[in-house]
């Protein structure tokens, strides 16, 4: 990735590695190469100078260094429940370290009596604090000051550190490797100019700063460099594709016709919001230009991008072309081959539903249909890019919930028609716009930030187990009015892991809080069968049940406009954007919605932000952008299948003053030379294609 014959060297080859620590290497960090190894960046530093006194040792201590004697040792528990336990003790107070594995290495290193270095972030068992698992160094002579270098922390395994590669261990094979390289070896991607510009250190400079660290100062220095490439190239390789898809030949839809009219002024029923106004009208430019049409439509849960997309596809009805719709499971291709059949009713509109579950002749049949352009709207799962699923002529393809697609699937859409038909990719789990720029930055992004006039926002409210009583109670009163309600859970069965509220013993208290004939409950997992399932669903939709208790099954899926009541069982289980989505499913109706998030009290720092942020808020980016600074950006549901982690250093959560500061210059240095043909840019060039390669152009794009 770093591109140099060097760095291709097969880690075996590095002195004081060898085969044995090489395989482990390979297994436990993916390090092949010397470039693997470089690219293995420290995730902290330590000021060995720094020590902290055990008395003040708090629950918001992250690592820190203690120093101390060591007055205790012993084995505790059997088998698999065996551990060392050892004490360390200085002037102020004493602090637990706890092994659970290799447990006989520290016996023999451990000695009584002796000095040593502890490192570690403090965890607190029954109020005191603890070391699990902490870097022990000892201090052979105590008049000696410790090293004012400042030491960087490498991601180890425990496998790693019992053939001496914990983060010392690594630290040296990477200083020994720094040694034997030159700057030739780290070739410089950046002209003298380019690098002046933009205030850059020097790249070989930057490696070695970040390993070998001379200060804080020259650690900054390095790590903004390495941050900055990382964003350039990305946006490089985006920023190229989406100008050479500008000149790739489209479908011109040159009217709008008495499908898209009709549908306006007799089947829509209701004012489009300005947001939905404004995504038409772009997305009507986009199909008159003569180019390709990929473009990412982003709009919250019920903002109305189904209409938007409804209507896109009536500007290739009316112009001779045909449109097709993909969403990632049968549940949800059946809703939106519902909703649209019901919207163009009268319109003389042919729909067609294409699943797995669709065999036999009736599947012939339809086929046959779609070749002869008897079908004008196809809505399907994955099963709509099959070989045997030809168009007459397919003008646009709409994939819904994208990041459940692969980039071969996706890309598969554009053989289905030539020229390749216009790309529209929706989500509805919103995506804070710096990361949309990065991420989807070669294709033209739309927002529906706005929801559709008359509907209530969700109003939700957090309540302990204790309040249990209460919350069923005001259930009860929403159930006698008539409304249904979703029970949400986070495990199936009972774990001894996780103190979490389960489905099964759930449904057994809600049957027994609600008993039949008054109330009626259905469940639903994804462990059940899929007739058994869907048949649960069926009922809840119909009204025929009361209550859905479930797990994140019903994230994504059915529209139950009566549903107004969503509770969350150990809400502080879910991520943001999960609990935004299961939100979602209510309030779909004209009566007022409630979320109601259950927890235990014991709830983590992170934990507690995330159901203060649901309780603050509807507002979906709002929702992603506390979400992303969390969690960061490569856990965001379904982004890490994008080669989002090709992000060594750079995290666009944090680093968003960089992410802005490389992609201007990457746009400006592409105004100026698009194709990288001057020979400043050969270098530059020839990186990019190499990390191409590396990468499998795995951007999560249609490609």
């Amino acid at each position: 990735m770093i591109y140099s014959k060097d760095l291709a060297t097969p880690i075996e080859y590095l002195k004081g590695v060898g085969p044995v620590k090489a395989e482990a290497l390979k297994k436990e960090l993916k390090i092949h190469t010397f470039g693997d190894l470089l690219l293995h960046f420290p995730f902290r530093y330590v000021d060995k100078t720094k020590i902290t006194e055990i008395a003040d040792i708090t629950e918001d201590s992250q690592f820190i260094q203690v120093r101390g004697k060591l007055t205790h040792l012993s084995t505790k528990g059997e088998g698999r429940g065996k551990r060392l336990v050892a004490r360390i003790a200085d002037q102020t107070s004493f602090v637990e370290l706890v092994w659970f594995r290799g447990i006989s290495y520290f016996e023999k290193f451990l000695q009584k009596g002796k000095e040593y270095l502890v490192f570690s972030k403090p965890t607190f068992f029954r109020g005191k604090p603890q070391f699990s698992h902490p870097e022990v160094e000892e201090i052979t002579n105590p008049n000696i000051p410790l090293s004012s270098r400042l030491m960087p922390i490498y991601h180890s395994t425990e496998k790693l550190k019992a053939k001496k590669l914990d983060t010392r261990g690594l630290a040296r094979i990477i200083q020994q490797l720094l040694q034997q390289l030159t700057a030739l070896s780290i070739p410089e991607i950046f002209t003298e100019e380019f690098i002046g510009d933009q205030q850059l250190m020097a790249r070989y400079d930057a490696f070695k700063n970040v390993h070998i660290p001379v200060s804080e100062k020259h650690i900054a220095s390095a790590r903004y460099r390495l941050k900055f490439e990382e964003f350039f190239c990305f946006q490089m390789r985006l920023l190229r594709t989406k100008n050479v898809r500008k000149k790739l030949e489209g479908i011109v839809f040159e009217e709008l016709g008495e499908k898209f009219h009709g549908f306006y002024k007799e089947n829509l029923g209701f004012e489009l919001t300005n947001a939905q106004k404004r995504v038409l009208k772009e997305i009507r430019r986009d199909t008159m230009t003569g180019s390709q049409m990929n473009r990412l439509l982003q709009g919250d849960v019920g903002s109305g991008k189904t209409v938007v997309a409804l209507m896109t596809m009536l500007m290739a009805i009316d112009n001779g072309y045909q449109a097709c719709i993909m969403a990632p499971t049968e549940i949800l291709a059946q809703q939106h081959y519902k909703s649209i059949t019901e919207m163009v009713e009268g319109l003389d509109v042919k729909v067609d539903i294409l699943t797995g579950s669709i065999k036999g002749k009736k599947r012939r049949n339809m086929l046959d249909y779609l070749e002869l352009g008897l079908i004008d709207i196809l809505v399907g799962t994955h099963a709509l890019i099959e070989d045997s699923v030809k168009y007459k002529n397919l003008g646009i393809a709409i994939i819904d919930e994208q990041h459940r697609f692969g980039v071969e699937q996706r890309g598969r859409l554009w053989l289905k028609n030539t020229p390749a038909p216009h790309i529209l990719v929706m989500t509805a789990t919103p995506i804070p716009r710096t990361l949309a720029m990065t991420l989807y930055g070669d294709l033209d992004v739309s927002i529906i930030d706005e929801l559709p006039p008359g509907r209530k926002p969700i109003v939700t409210l957090h309540r302990y187990d204790k309040d249990r009583l209460v919350v069923f109670g005001f259930l009860r009163q929403q159930l006698d009015k008539g409304q249904q309600a979703y029970i949400v859970y986070p495990l199936i069965e009972e774990s001894e892991n996780f103190d979490y509220k389960n489905l099964e013993d759930g449904y057994a208290s809600i049957t027994r809080a609600f008993p039949s004939p008054k109330y009626r409950v259905s469940i639903v997992h994804g462990q059940m069968h899929t007739v058994d399932k869907d048949f649960e669903m069926e009922q809840f939709v119909e009204g025929k049940t009361n209550i859905l208790v479930a797990t994140t099954v019903i994230e994504v899926g059915v529209n139950v406009p009566n549903a107004s009541v969503m509770i969350i069982e150990s809400a502080e289980r879910f991520g943001l954007s999960q609990l935004h989505q299961l939100r979602g499913r209510v309030g779909r109706g004209a009566d007022q919605a409630y979320c109601v998030l259950m927890t235990g009290h014991k709830i983590t720092k992170h934990g507690k932000e995330r159901i203060e942020t649901m309780v603050a808020t509807n507002d979906g980016f709002k929702i992603a952008e506390v979400d992303m600074t969390l969690r960061g950006p490569g856990d965001i549901q379904g982004l890490q299948q994008s080669g989002f982690a090709g992000l060594r250093m750079a995290n666009i959560a944090k680093d968003q003053r960089i992410l802005q500061r490389a992609r201007s210059a990457a746009t400006l240095l592409l105004d100026e030379d698009l194709e990288l043909e001057k020979e400043e840019h050969a270098i530059l060039k020839a990186f990019l294609q190499t990390q191409a390669e590396q990468l499998k152009l795995e951007w999560g794009r249609v490609s």
